[in-house]
């Protein structure tokens, strides 16, 4: 690839990358919306209309074909099934603390996933960094330690969301797919799962949606685009961009659910807490310092070697 193109595609990569963690800080407003079902009839319409939305989607661009060829290869059926297993207990288990009123214990969570991106950037796909990410990183280190102390006990909840997008995102890069046959085969594992399970609620009388609000059924059925949006964001930039990279855009979710929970939620925020937060922003300036400069002295080939 030239080094013009290959400069292009990492910077759209960037900013689909940044919508995409935008987007999933703005989502505690959407999830509270579907109340009083429970977190797990909750995650079933996030797969079920998910999948609804994007078979529509590959039946208007004919690209089927492209969802069978991608199964038909053994080592990507794998990496797609581990990622929808995956990105399965990540929304579980956001879903669940954002209902349980533990936005910051999940908030923890997108503090210490760019951590575990960069990790697996450098020790799997063999990621070379430069000297300021490393300041960056070993700074955003120290804020994850202040705020576990700040917290108190051990964040199961935090690590958990932690390692499972983590995770998510390094069988993204391996398996290498365009965004919507990805988020397509992982919807198509998932939906027989999650659609027995709304039938077995309904059967039993326990199925919130169409037995509550207008209001609920109607947000029940926007989980599918509201899911999907940020994923396929997420698709596009995970191919274009270093795992590294990823690893420190990530940032923008907990930073979105900061200003949510003190401007919106009226958090309390302790005085360990907000120096955690200044922590974290000192490591995104020198981060963006580092970026800004990098791309400003690029060589040719480092240029076609990010593509």
């Amino acid at each position: 690839m030239a080094p013009g193109a290959a400069r292009t595609q990492r910077s759209r990569g960037m900013i689909f990358g940044l919508g995409a963690y935008l987007v999933w800080g703005l989502f505690p407003l959407y999830w509270t919306h579907l109340k009083p079902a429970t977190a797990l009839e909750i995650l079933s319409h996030r797969i079920f209309w998910t999948f609804v939305l994007l078979a529509v989607v590959q039946t208007v661009r004919r690209s089927w074909p492209d969802v069978l060829s991608a199964l038909g290869n053994r080592r990507i059926a794998l990496l797609m099934c581990a990622a929808a297993l995956l990105v399965t207990a990540n929304w579980g288990i956001y879903i669940w603390a954002v209902n349980a009123d533990r936005v910051v214990d999940a908030s923890l969570g997108y503090f210490i996933n760019p951590l575990v991106s960069v990790g697996f950037g450098v020790i799997i796909m063999r990621e070379r960094l430069r000297r300021l990410t490393w300041v960056a990183i070993g700074t955003a280190s120290v804020a994850i330690v202040v705020l576990v102390a700040d917290h108190g006990s051990f964040p199961w909840i935090g690590l958990s969301l932690a390692f499972s997008f983590g995770t998510y995102g390094l069988a993204k890069k391996l398996a290498g797919l365009e965004a919507t046959v990805s988020l397509t085969i992982e919807t198509l594992v998932l939906v027989p799962f999650a659609a027995s399970y709304l039938i077995w609620l309904a059967a039993h009388g326990d199925l919130v949606f169409g037995s509550s609000s207008m209001a609920q059924s109607a947000f029940s059925v926007g989980a599918g685009p509201v899911t999907a949006l940020p994923l396929l964001l997420f698709g596009v930039a995970i191919t274009r961009v270093p795992l590294s990279t990823m690893g420190l855009l990530q940032y923008a979710t907990p930073i979105g659910q900061f200003i949510l929970g003190i401007w919106l939620f009226h958090e309390t925020m302790t005085t360990t807490r907000w120096l955690g937060f200044g922590i974290v922003w000192i490591a995104l300036i020198v981060f963006t310092i580092d970026n800004f400069s990098h791309s400003r002295r690029i060589s040719p080939i480092e240029a076609v070697a990010l593509d």
